[in-house]
């Protein structure tokens, strides 16, 4: 099997870190955020059931063993076949440059506190639940309290691989897009197989359900204007060829309809290809892209047709050395009324181990957001076009093996066609946090 699993491990933090905008990662068929904070968020607990690590494919992966394999295979508390796996996060951070709301930037003094629990029910389910308080010492924002839960099943059945995950996430923080703290519930249901024909052969199936409800934190006001509720159900499906065994391409094709609360909505076809190649023991490049063909119903605009691309180059010159470079372009529903959005970003990271038991990562990198009118008759008004610019530097220690305390900075800079939207923040702060 080709497709790629990982554990829920802390130092992939070192690797996932260079992958800031949302490179590889994501929804099944463009990976791109509905909302994009602005503040540096929470690290994200991923399940792996037990049945699907044995899979594990190391082949293209270059920065595949970042930890030496857990000891404790137990678990901290361990009754039959359910293991009980606690984990806890805390951040204090000081921001400036802050959107309050439009045409407001405030300082204030963010606390955030995620104490989590990950339950492994034998070899085949998973099920993480992480609650997150955000105190903010400036009133303009509301305290909040934010909550994860992820439920994942997987296994090897004759010759299928298969998983199936359901998430629910209800968050709320300042956002980039609405220049306002803004509330997002998601609901996403997704299910995917491989099937592995023989020895140079296989098929990749995925399909998702994904619900988002977008709530402006203080209600609905002129500069933000009605946030729309999407429904998208969507299927990516990948026939893949081994040429030999560090060199995999693919031809895949997707399909997907948005439902998209009063604004027009959306069917789209997406027809790419992929290449997966490890040319070295140091260096590897994935990519796919294609061409995305979206329409607009009920009255809507003229097709969009676009290119949609995601892949990264991992390096590690030395064994202490990760570089790694990204690019990801795809569009999807927006939040606001009658409008789509695209989003293009490139980005790049090194992650430097020093002295044994210190990380020191650097990230940075370019996005352009840009908003299309779905309506034929222009309901939206002008396109509105952002340049995002941001920066990250953060030096960790490692504490008890499992263990990781942080210093960090980060830069945002935004600047919008529309007024109101554009903002410089600083952040700098402290992070701690620990997986039994």
């Amino acid at each position: 099997m080709k497709r790629k699993y990982r554990g829920n491990e802390e130092a992939n933090h070192h690797v996932a870190i260079f992958a800031y905008v949302g490179t590889l990662s994501g929804l099944l068929l463009n990976g791109l955020a509905v909302a994009q904070s602005i503040l540096l968020p929470p690290p994200a607990y991923i399940t792996t059931p037990t049945a699907l690590q044995s899979f594990q494919n190391d082949e293209i992966d270059v920065f595949a063993e970042t930890r030496p394999n857990d000891s404790n295979v137990n678990g901290p508390f361990s009754l039959g076949p359910l293991k009980v796996r606690p984990h806890i996060f805390y951040q204090f951070s000081y921001a400036d440059g802050i959107l309050a709301r439009t045409n407001l930037p405030v300082r204030t003094v963010i606390q955030q506190l995620s104490p989590g629990i990950l339950l492994e029910v034998g070899n085949h389910l998973t099920l993480d639940y992480t609650p997150n308080w955000n105190i903010y010492s400036d009133n303009h924002f509301r305290d909040v309290f934010n909550q994860t839960a992820v439920l994942t099943w997987g296994g090897e059945y004759d010759d299928w691989l298969l998983e199936a995950s359901q998430k629910y996430s209800s968050t709320s923080a300042p956002d980039i897009q609405t220049g306002t703290q803004t509330t997002l519930k998601e609901y996403l249901t997704s299910v995917s197989g491989s099937y592995q024909f023989n020895g140079k052969l296989s098929l990749d199936l995925a399909a998702s359900q994904d619900f988002i409800f977008p709530v402006n934190s203080f209600g609905t006001n002129s500069s933000i204007g009605n946030l729309e509720n999407t429904r998208e159900w969507s299927t990516l499906d990948w026939l893949n060829y081994q040429f030999w065994p560090r060199l995999n391409v693919a031809v895949g094709l997707g399909l997907g309809y948005d439902d998209v609360g009063s604004s027009p909505s959306m069917v789209f076809e997406q027809y790419q290809g992929r290449i997966q190649w490890r040319a070295t023991d140091k260096i590897s490049f994935q990519l796919h892209g294609g061409i995305e063909d979206r329409q607009f119903l009920d009255g809507g605009n003229t097709d969009l047709i676009s290119p949609v691309f995601d892949g990264a180059i991992q390096y590690q010159p030395f064994d202490t050395t990760k570089l790694t470079v990204s690019l990801q372009r795809g569009v999807r529903a927006s939040m606001f009324q009658n409008r789509a959005t695209e989003i293009t970003s490139y980005s790049g990271g090194i992650n430097q181990r020093i002295l044994a038991k210190f990380y020191l990562d650097l990230n940075g990198g370019y996005q352009v957001i840009k908003y299309t009118d779905t309506t034929a008759a222009g309901l939206a008004g002008p396109n509105r076009s952002d340049d995002y610019y941001f920066m990250n530097v953060q030096i960790s220690r490692l504490l008890w093996t499992k263990g990781k305390i942080a210093l960090f900075y980060q830069l945002g800079d935004n600047l919008s066609s529309e007024s109101g939207y554009s903002f410089l923040s600083h952040q700098v702060g402290v992070q701690l946090s620990y997986n039994f």
